[in-house]
């Protein structure tokens, strides 16, 4: 028996209708949906014929962290944000969507992720705003999750503050799943930062410096490094971003980040970025889903001009 609670169809460019009382009946009477959809789930490789990747990124509301822009729960609203995952994963160009299991799971029963790449969230346990935000546990995806659902690749945040012991204990964990990961020959998308706290506030030091180092420290992790990607915030200066990237020969993708008022900029910015010969695509969430003219079509699109 198919039990899902029916794809989600919009004309083109519409943001399509989710049910949510659908999803919680389906999850209440036949909770055994999600693997059956997993099981079905056509898949593809990581890469295409272009070489490029362009994902979704939608595990935020995991860490806590729901707000866009001014709008402090903007990302609690769980119908509309799949809504604009389902609308962004129909343009033509767009190869999938990182998210944690609840997402994924709406996302398989909705019929939303065939022939797309699905990378699941692995470690969402250092709540943002939190005392312990720097020991970042693997509280989301394990490998053997990833492997058991046919997910294409995983991705882990690294933090790094010199001052806090929490560091430490993220660093050897994030060591352990890049083994555990490539045992199992699947991709790991690793995001690493240089932070630091000011005023109890946690802050990322986008500096170039601040940045090549942190991708040198990334790069070393585990026994081989080589299902290893990383995934690399962009400098404002497109001369230093060339230099940040001489750091390592591992492939990146671009992390899109806040755009802010100025989504030009960031575009410039992320164009000039793609031509670098280690990149090989972007990975964005709220820029996309939650653009400033809350046209998730168009930011997508433009996006996929870009690669």
């Amino acid at each position: 028996m198919r039990a899902t609670a029916g794809a989600p169809r919009a004309p083109r460019g519409e943001r399509p209708h989710i049910d949510p009382g659908a999803l919680a009946h389906t999850r209440a009477r036949h909770p055994g949906a999600i693997a059956e959809a997993a099981a079905r789930r056509r898949r593809r490789p990581l890469l295409g014929d272009s070489g490029r990747l362009l994902l979704v990124a939608a595990d935020h509301p995991a860490r806590g962290a729901l707000a866009v822009g001014d709008r402090a729960l903007a990302m609690a609203d769980r119908a509309d944000l799949l809504a604009r995952i389902c609308e962004a994963l129909s343009r033509p160009g767009v190869d999938g969507v990182l998210a944690t299991a609840d997402v994924l799971d709406d996302l398989l029963l909705l019929g939303a992720l065939d022939g797309k790449v699905v990378m699941g969230s692995m470690n969402r346990g250092g709540l943002a705003g939190s005392a312990f935000e720097l020991d970042d546990r693997f509280t989301g995806h394990r490998p053997r999750d990833l492997t058991r659902l046919g997910f294409d690749a995983g991705k882990l945040l690294l933090r790094l503050d010199y001052e806090d012991p929490g560091s430490l204990r993220t660093l050897h964990a994030a060591a352990r799943a890049v083994d555990a990961m490539a045992r199992r020959q699947l991709p790991v998308f690793v995001e690493p930062f240089l932070c630091r706290r000011e005023n109890g506030t946690l802050r990322t030091d986008l500096s170039p410096a601040a940045v090549a180092k942190s991708l040198a420290v990334a790069s070393g992790l585990g026994g081989t490094s080589a299902y290893t990607w990383l995934k690399v915030p962009v400098t404002e200066d497109p001369d230093a971003m060339a230099r940040v990237m001489e750091t390592t020969t591992l492939p990146a993708v671009l992390l899109g980040g806040d755009v802010g008022d100025d989504p030009d900029a960031a575009y410039d910015r992320w164009r000039a970025a793609l031509r670098l010969p280690t990149v090989r695509g972007l990975v964005v969430g709220r820029a996309l889903l939650y653009p400033v003219d809350d046209d998730v079509t168009a930011a997508v699109d433009r996006a996929v001009a870009l690669l």
